[in-house]
C-alpha cells in the first residue's frame, strides 16, 4: 500500500517538471499536495460478547497527501485523492486501564465531483461529494491486550462510503497555488478479535473530518 502512494508522488513530481509551453495549451489537469489531519468522529459500540461494558477510541493521524483534478468543464472537475495514515485504538469503559489496545494503517482512496464557483478568479472556492473505498491494512492487537486476554488477531473490515468535500485555491502565480481543503469521509468497520477459538466483535463508526493544506499545480 505505501508504495502506491510513493507511486502517485513521483507521478506528481514528473508533472510538475513538465515544460511550461506544453503545459499551456490546456490547464485541464490539477495536482495537489497537501499535509492532512485525519480527525475520527467515531463512534463505537461495545466489543462482544466477552467485554459488554467496554469500547475503544481512535486516536488521530498526520500525513502527507496527495491528489489529482481533470476538469471536465471549466466549472467541474472530479478528483482522486491519496493517503494512507496509521492510527492507535485505545480501551475505553471497562478496557480504560488498558492504554493501547491496536493499531491499523487505513488508506482510503476517494473519488470526487467538484463544483468551481469562479474557475477564472484568483481565489476559487469548490464544493465536492463522491464515495471512497477503505481499506485497512497491517492490524495488530498491542502487547498489553495480548497480555490482558491472550494471544490475538485484529482484523478490521475494509469499507465503503460516501465523503464530502469543501475547499479554496489561492493564486500565488499564474500556475501555482495555494490550497485549503476540509473533507468528511464516511467510514464505518468491523473490528473482529480473535483469540484462540473465541471471537469478539466491536461495531465501529470512524467517519473522520480531515483538513488539509498545501501547493497545487495547474497544467
Amino acid at each position: 500500500m505505501k508504495s502506491a502512494i510513493l507511486a502517485s508522488i513521483g507521478v506528481a513530481l514528473v508533472a510538475l517538471a513538465v515544460p511550461a509551453h506544453a503545459q499551456e495549451a490546456d490547464k485541464r489537469w490539477i495536482i495537489r499536495a497537501r499535509a492532512i489531519r485525519v480527525t475520527p468522529t467515531e463512534k463505537t459500540g461495545p466489543i462482544l460478547p466477552s467485554f459488554p461494558t467496554a469500547n475503544t477510541a481512535v486516536t488521530n493521524s498526520y500525513a502527507p497527501e496527495v491528489d489529482f483534478t481533470y476538469m471536465v468543464t471549466k466549472h467541474i472537475g472530479t478528483e482522486l485523492i491519496l493517503a494512507t495514515t496509521k492510527h492507535h485504538i485505545e480501551g475505553r469503559g471497562a478496557l480504560d486501564g488498558l492504554g493501547k489496545a491496536g493499531s491499523t494503517w487505513v488508506l482510503p482512496p476517494t473519488l470526487t465531483v467538484q463544483y468551481h464557483f469562479a474557475p477564472d478568479a484568483h481565489i476559487r472556492p469548490y464544493i465536492g461529494a463522491g464515495v471512497n473505498y477503505t481499506i485497512f491494512y497491517s492490524s495488530k492487537a498491542s502487547s498489553a491486550l495480548e497480555s490482558a486476554i491472550g494471544d490475538t488477531k485484529l482484523k478490521l473490515k475494509d469499507s465503503f462510503g460516501y465523503a464530502l468535500q469543501a475547499g479554496v485555491d489561492i493564486d500565488i502565480t499564474p500556475r501555482v497555488f495555494l490550497n485549503f481543503d476540509i473533507k468528511y469521509i464516511d467510514i464505518d468497520t468491523t473490528a473482529r478479535l480473535t483469540t484462540g477459538s473465541l471471537v469478539n466483535r466491536e461495531r465501529v463508526h470512524l467517519d473522520p473530518l480531515v483538513p488539509g493544506i498545501g501547493i497545487g499545480m495547474r497544467f
